[in-house]
């Protein structure tokens, strides 16, 4: 067999690269995911892993995508190119998965209600610029679906918001997250949903809000039953990292106020 090159290495969870392929450890959720995937390739979504099934040591398989994922991510949204490929990312992806039937016996890392509500699609569940495969500033790729599930599309645009407009302080932004400037977050929002298709900004500061606490109550109860790497994360005190992002949101709210994204009133979701 081919050498193997580590993507993420945690004693719970290490990803690797052989060849053309990623090796990840099973979750309990993975026939689930891959039949999502294996419906997304039939609708010609061009985005997502091949499933190539498992390998002898039990591993899932599947195929590897070109590109800059990871921490890379986070400077391909700085740009408006970036951000606005971004949000159009999500909205084409929510469009592939409206017709999804999951299969009997579906098992999601996140419980989902009992059936589909007419407006709901197979969220993500992790839409940030890490989990995009990147070359240059066009996403050619979305990776990681351990936590999708049928949800409302505003799920996976809250969630999205929070790291791209993004809500996190100017030092952070100029440190970490390749900001040459302190974001104009306002502004930022406001192209992201206009890209995605929305006509109204209007209530999502407390989305974001609500799906940032949504995320630790996720946290916490993945960490509950023993999955990693959240036991992990939790152990470093990562839920009072994620209490003190809710906090610094409802705070810097005059940075965030909503403004209509779009001319033409119209609400298009």
């Amino acid at each position: 067999m081919a050498s193997e090159d580590v993507v993420q290495d945690h004693p719970h969870r290490r990803i690797v690269q052989i060849g053309d392929t990623i090796r990840r450890p099973v979750q309990p959720w993975a026939e689930t995911v891959h039949a999502l995937l294996r419906h997304l390739e039939e609708a010609g979504f061009p985005y997502t892993p091949r499933v190539l099934g498992f390998d002898e040591v039990g591993r899932e398989v599947l195929g590897y995508m070109e590109g800059e994922s990871g921490p890379a991510g986070w400077a391909k949204v700085v740009d408006d190119r970036g951000l606005t490929a971004f949000a159009q990312l999500l909205q084409d992806y929510h469009d592939a998965t409206a017709d999804f039937s999951p299969p009997d016996g579906a098992v999601w890392a996140v419980t989902a209600d009992e059936g589909r509500a007419a407006d709901e699609v197979v969220c993500h569940g992790d839409f940030g610029p890490w989990n995009v495969v990147w070359q240059g500033h066009q996403p050619v790729g979305l990776i990681d679906f351990d936590f999708a599930r049928p949800a409302a599309r505003l799920d996976d645009v809250a969630y999205a918001l929070e790291y791209v407009a993004p809500f996190r302080d100017d030092a952070e932004c100029l440190r970490w997250l390749s900001y040459p400037t302190p974001p104009d977050r306002r502004r930022r929002m406001e192209l992201f949903c206009d890209a995605y298709g929305l006509s109204s900004a209007s209530g999502m500061v407390d989305a974001v809000i609500a799906r940032q606490q949504q995320t630790t109550e996720l946290v916490r109860h993945l960490a509950s039953q023993g999955h990693e790497p959240q036991a992990t994360w939790v152990a470093k005190g990562l839920l009072r990292e994620l209490d003190g992002r809710v906090a610094w949101s409802r705070s810097h709210r005059h940075l965030l106020a909503e403004t209509p994204c779009s001319p033409d009133g119209q609400r298009r979701y």
